[in-house]
């Protein structure tokens, strides 16, 4: 009976040591397009735990200050669906190329995300490139 019981302990040991937290994203990139100086900046990196294992996001970091990530709150369960808000600042005119990175306890525990696009300034209804 000892034996059984040893076995069973193992076997539950074994089978929690290899559940796995796997984040997996919709999209990697989020491309603003072109949009106009002072618009809504603030866009989500949806994504499901594809794990067997709860997901915890560390923390989430850009590149520069112009770029503001929030992160989830809690857990999020196996199977389960989260966000990751991105508010970009649209006061800067130009180009958009910018690095989230997200750090979890997932399988792949440094992932970075992309933004993208060209804020434009508006000149009457039409918008035009800055130079």
């Amino acid at each position: 009976m000892k034996k059984l019981v040893l076995i069973a302990v193992i076997a539950l040991v074994s089978f929690a040591a290899n559940a796995q937290a796997k984040i997996t994203f919709k999209s990697d990139t989020v491309d603003y397009g072109e949009i106009a100086k002072g618009s809504d900046g603030v866009r989500v990196f949806e994504f499901t735990n594809t794990g067997d294992a709860p997901l915890i996001v560390s923390d989430v970091k850009s590149s520069c200050g112009c770029t503001v990530p929030k992160k989830p709150e809690g857990p999020v369960a196996a199977g389960a669906s989260g966000k990751i808000e991105v508010k970009y600042d649209t006061n800067r005119v130009g180009p958009i190329r910018k690095t989230v990175t997200v750090y979890s306890n997932a399988d792949e525990p440094i992932k970075a995300l992309k933004i993208k696009g060209e804020v434009m300034k508006e000149a009457g209804s039409v918008l035009e490139k800055t130079k």
